[in-house]
C-alpha cells in the first residue's frame, strides 16, 4: 500500500508560523499561540517567537499543563472562518483551541467526493465542535453529528448558528459513537459518507469506555455495514502515535474488499509558513468510490 501525505496549507484565519525544539507557533485569527509539539524535532526558523499565549505542559506524559498569557485573550472565544464555515476558537484545558486545523484538507477531500449528489446522507462520529459537519452541510449534505460530550455538541450547534446554518438538516446527537452506529446497523440505515475522528481514550455519556486499539476494528466493521456500492467515502483519522497508517489501512482494505473503490492510507501534515516544511500531525486511512 502506497502512503499518501495530505498537507494542510495556510489560510486567512490559520497558519503554522514556525516550529522546532518541541514547540510550534500558530496564528488563529488575530492571535498567536505557542503549543507543545513533540514531532517538531528540528530547530525553529527563528528563536524570537512572540505570542499572546503559550500552553506549558505538565510533568504527566498523558496530559496536564496550563495556559500562560502574555496579553489578554477572549476567554469565551472569538470567531474564525474556513471558506463559508464560521466557528469559535477558544483556549481549552486540553491544549488545543476548540478545533483541529490540520483537518482542513480532509474537509476539502470529503466535499469533493460528494460532488454530483443532491442531498447526500453523511455522519460525523466523534464530531466534537462540528467544523467537519458544517463543511459538509454547507454543500447540501444531510448530517448526523455524534459526540459523547453534551458540551461539545452544544458548541457545534452554536457554530452552526454562527455559520448561518442553524436550520441546516443536522441531527445533533449526544451518544456513545459505537452504540449509536450499532443501532443504525440494526435499523438498516445507509450513508453516502462517514467521518471518524476517534480519541485514544474516552468515555460515553453513560460511562461507556472507549479504547482505540481494542474498539476501533468493530466500529469500522459496523460503519462498513452502513455503506454500500453507491456510497462515496469513509475517512478515519488517528492521533495515537503507537498506531501505524499501514495498520489502519489494512484494516479498511480487508473490511471494504467486497466494495468497488480504493483504499488509501497516509499521514496528515501542516505546512509551515516560515520554511514550507511539513509538520506531521496524524495518520489516516480512507475508502472512496
Amino acid at each position: 500500500m502506497t502512503l499518501v501525505t495530505m498537507i494542510g496549507e495556510p489560510w486567512a484565519d490559520y497558519g503554522l508560523v514556525d516550529s522546532g525544539h518541541g514547540r510550534k507557533l500558530e496564528r488563529y485569527g488575530r492571535f498567536r499561540f505557542i503549543r507543545p509539539e513533540p514531532q517538531a524535532m528540528w530547530a525553529p526558523h527563528r528563536d524570537d517567537w512572540r505570542a499572546q499565549g503559550e500552553f506549558v505542559p505538565g510533568s504527566d506524559e498523558d496530559g496536564g499543563g496550563q495556559w500562560r498569557f502574555a496579553e489578554p485573550v477572549p476567554r469565551d472565544g472569538w470567531p474564525l472562518e474556513w471558506n463559508e464555515v464560521r466557528f469559535g476558537a477558544q483556549t481549552t484545558p486540553f491544549r488545543h483551541l476548540g478545533f483541529f486545523p490540520d483537518m482542513a484538507p480532509v474537509w476539502t477531500w470529503m466535499r469533493e467526493r460528494l460532488h454530483g449528489l443532491n442531498t447526500p446522507d453523511c455522519m460525523n462520529l466523534f464530531g466534537y465542535t462540528g467544523v467537519g459537519t458544517l463543511a459538509l452541510a454547507s454543500r447540501g449534505a444531510k448530517m448526523v453529528h455524534v459526540d459523547a460530550s453534551k458540551k461539545s455538541v452544544e458548541a457545534a450547534r452554536a457554530n452552526a448558528v454562527l455559520s448561518g446554518m442553524g436550520a441546516a438538516p443536522v441531527r445533533w446527537i449526544v451518544d456513545d459513537a459505537a452504540k449509536f452506529v450499532a443501532r443504525e446497523v440494526r435499523r438498516g440505515r445507509r450513508y453516502d459518507g462517514i467521518l471518524l475522528d476517534p480519541p485514544k481514550y474516552g468515555r460515553g455519556p453513560e460511562g461507556e469506555v472507549w479504547r482505540l486499539e481494542e474498539d476501533l476494528p468493530q466500529l469500522v466493521a459496523d460503519c462498513r455495514k452502513l455503506l454500500d456500492a453507491e456510497s462515496r467515502f469513509l475517512f478515519l483519522t488517528v492521533y495515537a502515535v503507537r498506531m501505524s497508517a499501514l495498520a489502519i489501512g489494512e484494516l479498511l482494505r480487508q473490511l471494504f474488499a467486497d466494495l468497488p473503490g480504493t483504499v488509501e492510507a497516509g499521514e496528515l501534515g501542516v505546512r509551515e509558513e516560515a520554511r514550507g516544511l511539513v509538520l506531521p500531525t496524524a495518520i489516516w486511512a480512507r475508502w472512496s468510490r
